[in-house]
């Protein structure tokens, strides 16, 4: 899942992203991240082939989960990649 697996910092990343990529696997999407510099997290949200296309919130709504998780992890959010189709959600 990161680039550092082995190091606390990114194992906390990893605990505090695990219920929302619980949620998004239910739904058929798999959320993958790295770290891409100091302190970074990219968050890449992948659809299956049976993804719930409606499930999936907007990118906004999506982001400040995010924030949230990582806030206490010494972390911070880098972007959020969705699926290709699902770009239109930004402006929802």
């Amino acid at each position: 899942m990161s680039d550092a697996a082995g190091t606390s910092g990114t194992k906390a990343v990893d605990a505090a992203l695990q219920g929302f990529r619980d949620m998004l696997a239910a739904d058929g999407y798999r959320l993958n991240w790295s770290v891409t510099e100091p302190q970074r997290v990219l968050i890449q949200i992948e659809a299956g082939p049976d993804a719930c296309a409606d499930c999936l919130v907007p990118l906004p709504v999506i982001e400040g989960i995010m924030t949230d998780a990582l806030a206490k992890t010494g972390y911070a959010l880098d972007r959020v990649v969705l699926p290709a189709g699902e770009a239109h959600r930004a402006a929802d």
